[in-house]
């Protein structure tokens, strides 16, 4: 029986000896006769119109070769699923795969291995034809072999990349989970390539990726950054935050400019929109929306332009008639809040504040009793559109400063960390342990799943909510006691402020949700139920259906990267005296407790029942509305 492993057979099978650098027989010769090139109907751009959902033809081929052990495929396979999050059609071949089945028939003479490659050449042309960005992951030693997968896609119009995935050998020898490397040194596997057979690194290759230093996303970001250079994706694909911050160096002279231009004096919901703007939470936009930007937003939910992004809610800045005329010739005004000149916006744009059709198309409703759209009828007449730069972080002097982490900052956070999963989690009201259990099962889950560090971000809503809410505050001092209970992990757990307003717009806006959490690397998406929702303002029945924004979340375009985590209904066991998922064959034993039946019992200063939350955070509630009462 052979001592070697389906790894060490596809290494002989690719690697060559001196005797290969002849072209083989099998390889050039066309065999068959009575064979013409037959010409597609449908053209490449066509093609390229209905693949994916990122208009444009994107075939290509990424070519990966390095020493085994070297994180070929495992770039490839990472690379694949960064792509297809993003609509963007992609493909994996990988030696061991085609061994099974187009291949299984060729065996391991060098004739063989030459006509192995050959086919994996001729199968990622068709790929690549097909609109499709093909990965292959060969060692592929020689580089006439590599040469000649270049000559088949460019000789048919077809762009190819070499990337070397240069690992160095001890790297590639410590990663030796099957012993491959070892057996090699002792002698009991020959032609192994990088011990006893030579490997012929790329002289001129299109990028070079440093496996052994360099983590699987960085390695991802450079490949994805070469293809967009090469306008194969769009940038909207490229994985990064648009920050719309002054230049630390350049700040004095802009802080100057904004003091001799004219002034718009904007309001704290305009303010806290410019700092979401600022930080990059709605990545790509460059400031407030222009009118082609609005329009995108309203009709279609997205952003058009360099690729399809989700944008689900307009950004935008109402001005009055008076301050429209005011400043419709300046090429550049500041914006200024109580007094403090915060941001240029330049190249201004002006256009119509048509506030009931927004309403309509945003809420679903024009009801004047809504919160946010009584505040949209009381704004501007006009919308101000244009680039902004914002001078420095916007700060708000309320002892909350070091959670308002930026999706930059966030990042760095669970880099920090080791995390390999981000789950998040939104909410505007105080945690309950109907809340903790959900998240608790998360981690469960991706633990489940394979990944090693999962973490929790935490992240309840910062700016503007409707006067009934809890306040900000207090909200983060339940959050804290929660966290400080153990019922939420502390060392698995960031608590950080999302900056932006609520607007209580139910599937709309929680697709606004999802993908601001998106800027942060967030890899999973826990939803509730009714997120973004509120009573009718008739106060007959839920202004939206509690399932929608669960199900919009898993069909909205551009957020198929990010896995939505379906809310499960919890419920207080009254046997168990504990949160537990409901359970329909025993719903006599489950008692819910409401929002409402919840603020009347802190209001009362009582306990709800064991279990329900953790008696620290229960406590902060019952301070927080017994002090109402007395007010």
């Amino acid at each position: 029986m052979s001592c070697e492993s389906p790894d060490h057979k596809r290494q002989k099978m690719e690697a060559g000896s001196s005797s290969g650098d002849r072209p083989s027989a099998k390889q050039n010769k066309q065999v068959a006769t009575n064979v013409y090139e037959q010409v597609h109907h449908v053209s490449r751009d066509k093609r390229g119109q209905v693949m994916g959902t990122r208009g444009g033809f994107r075939g290509c081929t990424v070519w990966f070769t390095g020493l085994s052990g070297a994180g070929k495929t495992t770039i490839s396979f990472a690379l694949e699923e960064y792509l297809c999050h993003r609509g963007i059609p992609s493909y994996s071949l990988d030696g061991d795969n085609l061994r099974k089945g187009l291949n299984k028939n060729l065996g391991f003479t060098q004739e063989d291995r030459e006509e192995n490659i050959r086919r994996v050449s001729e199968v990622s042309k068709l790929f690549a034809d097909g609109g499709v960005v093909c990965l292959t992951s060969f060692i592929s030693p020689y580089a006439k072999d590599r040469d000649q997968a270049r000559k088949v896609h460019e000789d048919n119009g077809l762009k190819f990349f070499e990337i070397y995935v240069d690992t160095s050998l001890d790297v590639c020898e410590s990663r030796d989970v099957k012993g491959l490397y070892k057996k090699a040194r002792a002698g009991l596997i020959k032609g192994f390539t990088g011990i006893d057979s030579k490997y012929e690194a790329p002289e001129r290759p299109d990028l070079v990726i440093h496996g052994g230093k360099d983590g699987i996303d960085i390695c991802v970001q450079d490949v994805v950054k070469l293809l967009q250079a090469h306008e194969i994706i769009p940038q909207s694909a490229v994985e990064s935050v648009k920050e719309l911050f002054v230049p630390a160096d350049k700040v004095e002279i802009a802080r100057q400019e904004a003091e001799a231009l004219p002034c718009l004096n904007i309001t704290k919901l305009d303010t806290q929109w410019l700092q979401v703007l600022s930080e990059g939470w709605a990545s790509p936009l460059n400031g407030f929306m222009r009118e082609e930007e609005f329009l995108q937003c309203q009709h279609f939910g997205c952003l058009l332009d360099g690729g399809m992004t989700n944008q689900s809610v307009p950004i935008v800045l109402p001005v009055s008639t008076e301050d429209k005329e005011r400043l419709q010739a300046a090429d550049a005004f500041a914006l200024s809040y109580e007094g403090k000149r915060l941001a240029i916006l330049r190249n201004p744009e002006f256009y119509e504040h048509r506030k009931e059709e927004r309403c309509c198309r945003q809420w679903g409703t024009n009801h004047p009793d809504h919160p946010y759209i009584k505040m949209v009828h009381e704004s501007g007449d006009w919308l101000a559109g244009g680039d902004i730069e914002v001078l420095e972080k916007i700060i708000w002097n309320d002892g909350l400063e070091e959670y308002r982490l930026t999706p930059n900052q966030l990042r760095a956070r669970f880099n920090k960390m080791g995390a390999d999963a981000v789950f998040a989690f939104q909410l505007r009201n105080p945690i309950h342990n109907g809340h903790a259990l959900l998240m608790q099962d998360t981690k469960k889950t991706l633990l489940k799943r394979g990944y090693k560090k999962p973490v929790l971000l935490l992240h309840p809503l910062g700016g503007w909510t409707k006067a009934d809410d809890v306040p900000l505050h207090i909200r983060m001092k339940q959050h804290h006691a929660v966290m400080d209970e153990g019922v939420l992990d502390p060392a698995s757990t960031v608590l950080a402020i999302f900056p932006s307003p609520m607007m209580y717009a139910g599937p709309t806006e929680v697709q606004w949700h999802a993908k601001a959490r998106m800027a942060t690397g967030a890899h999973f998406y826990i939803v509730g139920r009714d997120p973004a929702g509120m009573p009718h303002p008739d106060k007959t029945k839920d202004l939206y259906e509690h399932t929608h924004g669960r199900k919009v979340l898993t069909m909205a375009p551009g957020l198929t990267q990010l896995e939505i985590i379906p809310f499960r209904v919890a419920a207080y066991n009254t046997k168990k005296k504990s949160m537990e998922f409901f359970d329909p064959e025993k719903k006599e034993e489950f008692d819910f407790i409401s929002g409402t039946r919840m603020r009347k019992i802190a209001r009362a200063g009582e306990n709800p029942p064991t279990g329900f939350m953790a008696p620290k955070a229960w406590t902060v509630l019952v301070d927080y509305y017994t002090s109402l009462a007395k007010q």
